[in-house]
């Protein structure tokens, strides 16, 4: 059974940096094609950050957070992490890691699978 556990949130000056971590608790990782990641935007539930393709480990990211986020996936741990760095007001949010278990890559919320709780990122100005 797939459980997505997010962990690393918390509060943040405008500027810094966090880090993100999805771990897998259920050891389901070798049905994944693409793991990402979603935060809540105004008029959308959910809105794409990024994602990784699990087979070569390339990543896509939104343009709102292209060159501040950095998606990577630990092969050891089974883990995927998102870095952010730069922060701003706006990105505060609770992030949510996804995995989706069919190809193609696809970015939309409804195209994943298998949601973690969230955790929440607090950027302050």
């Amino acid at each position: 059974q797939v459980q997505l556990v997010e962990s690393g949130g918390g509060l943040v000056q405008a500027g810094g940096s966090l880090r993100l971590s999805c771990a897998d608790a259920g050891r389901t990782y070798r049905l994944y094609t693409t793991m990402g990641w979603f935060r809540p935007a105004p008029g959308k539930e959910r809105e794409f950050v990024g994602n990784i393709n699990w087979s070569d480990n390339s990543a896509m990211y939104a343009d709102c957070v292209k060159g501040r986020f950095t998606i990577s996936r630990d092969n050891a741990k089974n883990t995927v992490h998102l870095q952010m760095n730069s922060l701003k007001p706006e990105d505060t949010a609770v992030y949510y890691c996804a995995a989706r278990d069919s190809w193609p890559i696809r970015d939309g919320p409804g195209e994943y699978n298998y949601w973690g709780q969230g955790t929440l990122v607090t950027v302050s100005s």
